[in-house]
C-alpha cells in the first residue's frame, strides 16, 4: 500500500486533513526503549500550525494520543499507534473545489485515481497535515538513535533565493547542529534567517507564497549500511523524502554541483584516521554505491511554493467544462519550509532506524533500557 513504508521498521499513515483525526502505526519497534514524551512533544510543536506569523493560522494542538505499544514509559515491542485528533477544521472553505480544482494540487489527480470517492476537504489524504504523524514516528526513532550516538539535525539553507552560510559537510559543528531545534527559522546566520522571515511575510502580504531548501545531517551512522541498486541509501531515503508533500527535489552531498566538476575535484579521498578510515571531503554525502561510508549523511530537500495562494488563478469548472477564475479560501502557509524542517528530520530518523535494524537484526540490535 502507498501509505506504508519500511522493511524492519514499518510505518502506516492514516487519516485526512479534515477527518476526525490522523495517525500512524509503527510496527517493529524494539521493546524496552524508554521514550521521553516531553521530547516528542517538543518536536511535534516545531511542526505544528498556528505558532508563528509566517505559518497557517489553523490552530491544532497536535497532541498525540498513544493507543498501544507503550507502557510505563517504554515501548512494549507491539505496534505503537499514535492518534492526533483534528479540531480546527473549516471544511466549508473547500466546497467549491469539488468542481474547481486548485492549480498545483492533487485535486485533479486524486479525482482520477479514486474516481471521485476521495475526501477533498483540505487536501484529504494528500494534505501536508499527514506529516504530523510522520513527525511523531520520527521523534520516537530519533530518541532510540540518540542512544546509539546518532544525531539528526536539519536547517533551512534557502528561502526565496536567500541563502544561509554553508556548513562543512565532512565535519559539521555539532553544537551548531544541536542549536537548530530551538530556532523558529533554523539557520547558521541570524541575519540570513531574518531576511528569510521577511521574505515570507512579504509573500503573505501579497497573498502569494515562496519555496525553499532544507538541509539535513545524520551524524554517527556506521559504515557498511545499505545495499546497492534499489535498496541503496539514496534510493530508499529519497523515496521517503519525496513522500513529503511539496517536495520536488532531493540531492545528496554535492548533488547537482558534482555534475559541473572534474572527477579530481569531486572524489572523496580516503585516509586513515585513528582506528578507522575517513574521507578527507564529503562530496558523496556519506554514501558510496548506496552504502554508508561512515561520514555524515548529508542531503538537501527542495520544497515548491505552497500551492494554495490567495491570488486569483485560472482553473476549469468540471461541471460546465469552461475555464473560470478561482480564489482559494482557507488557511495556508505562505512558505511551508520552516515547518518542514522537523518533518525532514523525522523522515531521516525513521529511515536510519529501519536501516540499522535491518542490518543488525530486530531483536539483537538493541538492549533493554534500565527503568
Amino acid at each position: 500500500m502507498s501509505s506504508i513504508w519500511g522493511n524492519m521498521l514499518k510505518i502506516s499513515l492514516f487519516g485526512e486533513s479534515h477527518g476526525a483525526g490522523i495517525g500512524v502505526v509503527i510496527d517493529g519497534l524494539p521493546s524496552g526503549q524508554i521514550i521521553d514524551l516531553k521530547t516528542v512533544e517538543e518536536m511535534m510543536q516545531r511542526r505544528a500550525p498556528g505558532r508563528t506569523a509566517w505559518s497557517t493560522p489553523r490552530s491544532e494542538a497536535d497532541q498525540v494520543e498513544i493507543l498501544s505499544g507503550f507502557f510505563e514509559g517504554c515501548t512494549t515491542g507491539t505496534p505503537l499507534a499514535g492518534l492526533i485528533r483534528n479540531s480546527d477544521t473549516r471544511s466549508g472553505d473547500y466546497s467549491e473545489l469539488r468542481i474547481k480544482p486548485r492549480p498545483g494540487h492533487a485535486d485533479l489527480t486524486g479525482l482520477a485515481r479514486y474516481q471521485g470517492f476521495n475526501d477533498p476537504r483540505g487536501g484529504g489524504h494528500f494534505s501536508g497535515r499527514l506529516t504530523a504523524p510522520l513527525t511523531f514516528a520520527g521523534a520516537v526513532s530519533k530518541q532510540i538513535l540518540a542512544k546509539r550516538g546518532i544525531l539528526i539535525a536539519a536547517r533551512i539553507t534557502e528561502i526565496a533565493g536567500i541563502n544561509d552560510q554553508p556548513l562543512d559537510p565532512a565535519s559539521p559543528d555539532i553544537d551548531i547542529l544541536k542549536s537548530f531545534a530551538a530556532q523558529s527559522i533554523p539557520t547558521v546566520s541570524a541575519s540570513a534567517g531574518e531576511a528569510m522571515k521577511q521574505a515570507v511575510l512579504k509573500a503573505k502580504a501579497q497573498t502569494d507564497s515562496v519555496g525553499g531548501v532544507v538541509e539535513c545531517f545524520v551524524v554517527g551512522l556506521p559504515a557498511g549500511l545499505g545495499d546497492p541498486i534499489f535498496d541503496g541509501i539514496e534510493s530508499r531515503l529519497g523515496g521517503l523524502l519525496f513522500a513529503i508533500p511539496a517536495v520536488k527535489g532531493v540531492e545528496f552531498g554535492a548533488g547537482f554541483q558534482a555534475s559541473r566538476r572534474n572527477g579530481s575535484q569531486n572524489n572523496d579521498v580516503p585516509a586513515y584516521a585513528g582506528n578507522g578510515i575517513r574521507m578527507q571531503s564529503n562530496n558523496g554525502g556519506g554514501s558510496d554505491g548506496g552504502i554508508s561510508n561512515g561520514m555524515p549523511l548529508v542531503f538537501r530537500v527542495a520544497f515548491k511554493p505552497t500551492a494554495s495562494i490567495g491570488k486569483p488563478q485560472q482553473t476549469i469548472n468540471l461541471q460546465t467544462g469552461e475555464s473560470e477564475e478561482l480564489i482559494i479560501h482557507g488557511r495556508h502557509d505562505p512558505c511551508i519550509v520552516p515547518r518542514a524542517v522537523p518533518v525532514v528530520e523525522a523522515a531521516a530518523a525513521v529511515f536510519a532506524l529501519d536501516l540499522i535494524m535491518e542490518a543488525e537484526g530486530r531483536l539483537t540490535a538493541f538492549k533493554t533500557d534500565d527503568k
